[in-house]
């Protein structure tokens, strides 16, 4: 059972953001503190990409733990309300992401996938998101 009124939910949710979010923005001032120099949200990629690094092809999804269904994660909750809704939506979000991270691999692109939850890791150990991309800016 939904704890808010379905007009609460629907406002609730409603001020989701689809980009500019929290973690995206961690990563990208790290990675701009790194050095290296980055377009977002390239509309003429698949999926549109949080994060594009042309110079490397290297693209980077910073993915909601919840809206994403990070497997393991307790942030990645099922709503108790509307299941089968919520069941159909998380299905079709994973098959569209795997979809669109197989076209960018395809284009030559290497994809990182950063959850939520690392990007407060990441926010942490700023080393971690060097590793992970295991390039140096120029």
């Amino acid at each position: 059972m939904d704890v808010f009124s379905p007009e609460k939910r629907s406002q609730v949710m409603s001020r989701i953001r689809s980009k500019d979010t929290k973690p995206e923005k961690i990563i990208r001032s790290i990675l701009h503190k790194l050095g290296f120099r980055f377009r977002i949200n390239r509309k003429d990629l698949p999926g549109k990409p949080d994060i594009v690094l042309p110079k490397y092809r290297t693209v980077i999804f910073v993915h909601g733990c919840f809206w994403h269904q990070h497997e393991g994660c307790k942030i990645a909750s099922k709503p108790k309300s509307n299941s089968e809704y919520w069941k159909v939506k998380f299905t079709k979000n994973i098959e569209r992401d795997k979809k669109n991270q197989e076209k960018l691999k395809l284009m030559g692109y290497r994809v990182i996938i950063i959850w939520e939850c690392e990007a407060k890791v990441i926010q942490k150990s700023p080393e971690i998101l060097k590793s992970m991309l295991l390039i140096k800016p120029e």
